[in-house]
């Protein structure tokens, strides 16, 4: 499996939970040995502005952040591109899902997931995607950016119950029919992380309906690192959602 990193989203490039140091670290211990790991390259202009405004890059700019977002967006889309072939996985610093086209929160300030969807769809590689945010929060801006583009459904599932959950998330990646599916893929749901609903086992499972999704409809997939705060269970959830992915 192909994972784009970087050793920049090593760096605690601002004071916030999203970059805080040990985080990126901890899910390479977790995966080193079961992924082939790539080094990631920045997006260009032009993809970053196909979804945000001039103003909200400029404002990004300012506050010394462009290098650092628009590498994690060109890894979102190298993740995409390879998730035509097999399933690929994008360890990215910082997160996205809560960037709007012109509004930066939530430790977010280019929307990754938009950024590689809007790129698969601009070169003719996908006519349709399925978005799955497994996220603890809701990914605003990934719904503010594609949900009314007509080519991308998003799935934000909510359940305190994992059970429940879980048969949500198999119910609505039963139903699709798209080109690609992406996964949004935030830990933060954990039993041990801020959410306290989820187990490593779940994360798993959740990979292993993506796969199932892609092997019924014969396409790729591919998912992005969004939240996830305890360091002690991340890489664990990581590694267990990558195996599922793959169909282990």
């Amino acid at each position: 499996m192909r994972v784009f990193t970087h050793n920049d989203f090593l760096s605690a490039y601002i004071s916030e939970p999203a970059a805080a140091p040990g985080r990126i670290e901890s899910v390479l211990a977790a995966i080193r040995d079961e992924v082939s790991l790539e080094e990631a390259s920045p997006a260009g202009q032009d993809d970053i502005l196909a979804v945000h405004s001039k103003s909200h890059v400029q404002c990004v700019t300012r506050m010394g952040l462009y290098n650092i977002a628009a590498l994690a967006a060109g890894a979102a889309i190298q993740t995409a591109l390879a998730g035509i072939e097999e399933p690929s996985f994008g360890l990215v610093r910082p997160p996205g899902h809560h960037a709007s086209a012109d509004r930066a929160w939530g430790f977010c300030y280019f929307n990754n997931m938009a950024v590689a969807l809007e790129h698969l769809k601009a070169a003719g590689h996908i006519r349709t995607a399925h978005v799955l945010d497994f996220d603890m929060h809701y990914g605003d801006g990934t719904v503010n950016i594609l949900g009314g583009k007509g080519y991308v459904s998003i799935h934000n599932p909510d359940s305190a119950d994992r059970k429940e959950y879980l048969i949500d998330v198999a119910a609505r990646l039963e139903s699709v029919d798209v080109d690609m599916i992406a996964v949004s893929a935030g830990f933060d749901n954990h039993e041990e992380d801020w959410g306290m609903t989820l187990k490593t086992e779940d994360y798993r499972e959740m990979g292993r309906m993506v796969h199932s999704a892609c092997k019924r409809l014969n396409i790729g997939c591919f998912a992005l690192l969004e939240g996830g705060y305890n360091h002690s269970v991340l890489g664990k959830n990581v590694l267990a959602f990558l195996k599922g992915m793959q169909g282990l």
